[in-house]
């Protein structure tokens, strides 16, 4: 009898984040992505493009790049819950968009999101290292910062700045404060933020946040433990 698996899918703009369950061999679809392997699960990021092209039948989803079936914030909600505090705040950012929910006594509290502005999202940040070939590593915290309340207009920041002599590492890095100052001010403004997303990948952007409150990275997985855990209990009713 073949082994069952259960796949579940956060599909994001850029990026898509799989969690796989039971299986102990990898997925001959996936295996080129393989994060790593923790018990039963099988963790993977691939190209959100390949998503399309491959048939990958999946127990729930979320995201941008499929029919998904889950709401990203109670997949959000769901993943944090079990390993946060009972008064929380819990911030994601992706490629494409950023929210945040605020638990107090352990019970769902507060919440936003914000889907339309490119300025508090990775895809600016992605497109700046390809053109000015810096990687990101290379960047640094920097207590300058650019207002990058518009994307834009951020850019236009970054021209100037290097135009003025400023070397492209210390003008992204400059933009990246400035993301990492609007997310903390989106989430309005908390002693703590326990972050999800590709920007705990970032050590610019977590050492810029934590110059403002204590940075608890949770990695790239949560909508995806989420989405598991919606399968075994109920954490949060919408």
């Amino acid at each position: 009898m073949a082994e069952e698996k259960l796949i579940y899918l956060d599909a994001g703009t850029t990026y898509s984040k799989i969690i796989e369950v039971g299986s102990d061999s990898l997925s001959a679809d996936l295996k080129d992505y393989f994060i790593r392997k923790d018990g039963d699960k099988t963790y993977y990021i691939l190209p959100s493009a390949i998503i399309k092209q491959k048939n990958i039948p999946v127990r729930r989803c979320c995201g941008h790049m499929t029919n998904a079936s889950e709401n990203e914030i109670i997949a959000l909600a769901n993943g944090a819950k079990p390993i946060v505090d009972e008064n929380a705040t819990i911030l994601d950012l992706g490629s494409r968009d950023a929210k945040w929910i605020n638990f107090q006594s352990g019970k769902f509290h507060d919440m936003d999101w914000n889907t339309s502005c490119a300025s508090s999202t990775g895809a600016t940040v992605e497109m700046l290292l390809k053109f000015y070939n810096v990687k990101r590593d290379d960047l640094k915290f920097n207590k300058e910062k650019f207002a990058v309340t518009c994307g834009i207009f951020g850019l236009e920041k970054i021209m100037d700045d290097i135009s003025n002599g400023a070397s492209p590492v210390e003008s992204i890095s400059k933009f990246v404060h400035g993301i990492a100052y609007n997310a903390w001010c989106f989430s309005k403004k908390p002693d703590k933020i326990y972050l999800s997303g590709g920007f705990c990948d970032n050590k610019c952007f977590t050492d810029s946040l934590k110059y403002y409150c204590e940075v608890v990275p949770l990695g790239r997985f949560m909508l995806c433990e989420g989405l598991i855990n919606a399968d075994t209990k109920e954490l949060v009713h919408a």
